[in-house]
This record gives C-alpha cells, structure tokens and sequence, in this order.
C-alpha cells in the first residue's frame, strides 16, 4: 500500500500558468526524480542560468520544492522535485460552458472539473485538519453493442440509481454527491 501523499490543491490562475510552457511541463516531468538545475540543463539542452530561473518560477508557484542543499565547487547546489500530490483546480483552465444536455461532452467536462475542485478542496482541509476525507469511487467498463445502447443504459442506470438513493438518503445525514458518467475507453 502506497503511502498517504498531501494534496497541494492550486486553484490561481498564475500559479497554474507558471507551469504552462512547454520547458516548465518538460521540468515538471523530469522532476518526479530530485535534480539540480545542472543535471536537467544536460537533460533538456538549456543553459543552467535558464532552468535555474524556470525552477525558481515553478517554486513560488508551489508546484516544486527544495529537497536538499548541497555545497559544490564553492556554490550551493539546489536540489528540487515536484511536489507530489498537486491537484490543479481545471476550471482555472478556461470558462466551461454549462451544457445541460446529460450525452453532451462539454458538460461531462464541466462536471469533473467542479468534482476535481471542490473534492481537492476538502482534501485540503481535511489534511489540514488531520482527518481523512471519506469518499468513493465507482468504476465499471461496459461495451454496447448499438449507440441507441447508451441512452437505454442511461435511462435504466438512473432509474436504479434513483432508488437506492431513496433507500439511503435521510434529512439529517451528511450530504454526499454522487457523480456518474461514461465516455469511449481510450485504445491501449
């Protein structure tokens, strides 16, 4: 079992855009691994003054931190990773129409967007707070043999869904929402 890693939930829009360029992500990347800004200019073919100055960005932004400090060649040698467990708020991304339609892509999107927001802000504070964030995942691979398939499987999935809740829900329990959607697999 993997240990419990601290969510960083970055929810502001510079922040995120300080790990937007094309380097930045290729830093990121390669900084799942501590590294230097000498070893990842050799690694990405950049001057260490440029990855220094991009590291330097991506710390302020919070989405890497100072592992060690090492004396070299009478200069200090920072080492840095990425921090692990950073959730980046998508809606910060761009506007997301509200599609009311339920088969509708775009909305799909909206509504993992406002899960991936509001559950990294619980987890947050519950990490603040030392508590764990109770929470469940359902997921299930179905093939349909005809595209008609979908909205019949939706209709009949909603219909047994609706009745569970009703078996469960009570007026002074803690609310939970309850997310479902489907989208193509994607090919291995």
């Amino acid at each position: 079992m993997e240990a419990d890693v601290v969510v960083t939930y970055v929810d502001e829009p510079d922040k995120v855009r300080a790990a937007l360029s094309p380097l930045r992500r290729k830093l990121l990347a390669h900084l799942r691994e501590p590294a230097s800004a000498s070893s990842l200019a050799e690694v990405v073919g950049e001057p260490r003054q440029k990855i220094n100055y991009h590291l330097r960005a991506l710390e302020a932004a919070g989405l890497v931190e100072l592992v060690e400090e090492r004396q070299r060649r009478g200069c200090v040698e920072r080492i840095m990773r990425a921090r692990p467990g950073v959730v980046i708020d998508p809606t910060v991304m761009g506007e997301f129409t509200q599609i009311q339609d339920q088969y509708a892509a775009g909305h799909l999107v909206g509504v993992a967007a406002a899960t991936v927001r509001d559950v990294g802000r619980m987890q947050v504070k519950a990490d603040e707070a030392g508590k764990r964030l109770l929470t469940f995942t359902l997921e299930a691979e179905v093939r349909f043999a005809a595209p008609g398939d979908v909205h019949d499987f939706t209709d009949e999935l909603t219909a047994a869904v609706r009745a569970v809740v009703e078996k469960y829900d009570s007026e002074q329990g803690r609310p939970y929402r309850l997310v479902a959607f489907g989208h193509p697999g994607v090919a291995s």
